[in-house]
């Protein structure tokens, strides 16, 4: 198995990219190399050197030695769409094995790899395949982004059904504070604590700016 983490969540907009650069800087300040992906990404933007996604360029920034973009985001998509649609919109086909190909030569430049996937777990990427295919090809451990807002205690406990029937060891998962306006956030995070079959591995706290909530994030994730 490939040293490193699936990066998993509850659903889009829970903020995968900021617990994955916030994960990738606790691997770092335990003397580990870690590089980034994001192997499939929509909303993606055209540049000379062709479509590149702001979330994917996140990983590639943070990562200990240089990668090739292509490498860290194998499928980027420019409409904004469920990744399925979006690669039907541009007539692709999201393949497993590419992805898993990318992860191992990425995987030979760092000592982890810190895999984001794209929306939730069950996310589809064809016809009949969802993200969780793509994360039991990689064979990573799996961690949970939960965005603490109202209706997270659902979408979480689902989410955590789903990747324990899948088989992949399951970390943990991560609470983000993302809405300040959420009322009750501690005892939200306390009935997860309660309920979540694997053990709350970081918190990261509400901020204005996303360095700001990287700097302060608090993981209890031994490292291996």
């Amino acid at each position: 198995m490939t040293p490193g983490y699936f990066v998993a969540g509850t659903d889009t907009g829970v903020g995968k990219t900021l617990a994955s650069v916030a994960l990738m800087r606790h691997l770092q300040a335990q003397g580990r190399s870690v590089v980034g992906m994001k192997p499939v990404s929509s909303g993606c933007r055209p540049t000379p050197d062709g479509l590149v996604n702001d979330d994917a360029l996140q990983l590639q920034a943070q990562s200990s030695c240089p990668t090739a973009y292509r490498l860290v985001n194998p499928y980027a998509f420019e409409p904004a769409v469920a990744p399925h649609l979006a690669a039907e919109a541009c007539g692709a086909s999201i393949e497993p094995d590419t992805i898993v190909r990318s992860l191992a030569q990425l995987a030979r430049q760092a000592d982890q790899v810190v895999v984001e996937g794209v929306g939730g777990w069950l996310v589809p990427i064809d016809a009949s395949r969802t993200m969780a295919d793509v994360a039991a090809a990689l064979q990573l451990p799996v961690i949970l982004v939960v965005g603490i807002r109202l209706g997270c205690l659902n979408h979480a406990l689902l989410s955590a059904r789903a990747i324990e029937a899948s088989a992949l060891p399951f970390a943990g998962w991560i609470a983000n504070r993302l809405d300040p306006a959420c009322e009750l956030q501690q005892a939200n995070i306390a009935a997860l604590r309660a309920r979540v079959p694997v053990p709350c591995v970081g918190e990261l706290a509400y901020q204005a700016q996303a360095d700001a909530a990287i700097a302060g994030a608090r993981f209890d994730l031994p490292v291996s």
